[in-house]
């Protein structure tokens, strides 16, 4: 005589187990019944407040830093060849071409053959010459910004000072001076302007 009475979803449970239904539900059950898609490789969805995509079948949340890591950071294996970058000047080549070293040295050879290789590297200074222009200019721009009005002196009094620069007049100059060094490095790449040894 059994002690324990069986009830009737342990009933249920056993049928299902005999007729291979090992999934299937042992109750009824009534209420919300959540909606589901089948999303499939690439899709891109918002759930909540998160951005979700499928890479490589494997479901991943969409961060806004993702194009920045692929900037910065260098990949195991070098995109155009798929070899592992490994060796000492991968990483260099890496930040500037988004290739190995090995796939730079095969680039450049093409473009040595080809006669192209001078206009290359004049459009390599150029682009180096006008990112330290933006830095410059972003660099200025923020220290024109910071607030003059109080300093801490040496015995941790503020003084308020008076006067400083007009921070207008400034801006308009860094402006107007950093336009110029591109228009002058726009100008030397097409070959119009002297030329000028860019570091």
């Amino acid at each position: 005589m059994l002690k324990k009475e069986f009830k009737r979803k342990d009933v249920q449970r056993a049928r299902n187990l005999i007729t291979g239904k090992t999934g299937a539900s042992t109750s009824t059950q009534i209420g919300y019944k959540k909606e589901t898609k089948d999303y499939k490789e690439g899709d891109v969805w918002t759930e909540g407040r998160k951005t979700w995509t499928i890479k490589n079948g494997i479901k991943q949340t969409v961060s806004k830093l993702d194009t920045l890591k692929k900037e910065v950071f260098m990949p195991l294996s070098c995109p155009s060849c798929n070899k592992i970058m490994k060796k000492r000047w991968d990483k260099p080549n890496y930040k500037i071409h988004k290739k190995c070293f090995d796939c730079v040295i095969e680039f450049e050879h093409k473009l040595r053959i080809n006669g192209e290789y001078d206009n290359y590297i004049k459009e390599l200074k150029a682009k180096n010459s006008l990112s330290i222009v933006d830095e410059m200019e972003g660099y200025l721009l923020d220290a024109i910004n910071i607030s003059d009005s109080s300093f801490v002196s040496e015995d941790g009094v503020v003084e308020k000072w008076k006067g400083g620069v007009d921070k207008k007049e400034w801006k308009h100059k860094i402006k107007e001076a950093a336009n110029v060094r591109r228009e002058h490095i726009k100008k030397e790449l097409n070959g119009q302007g002297k030329t000028e040894r860019i570091n």
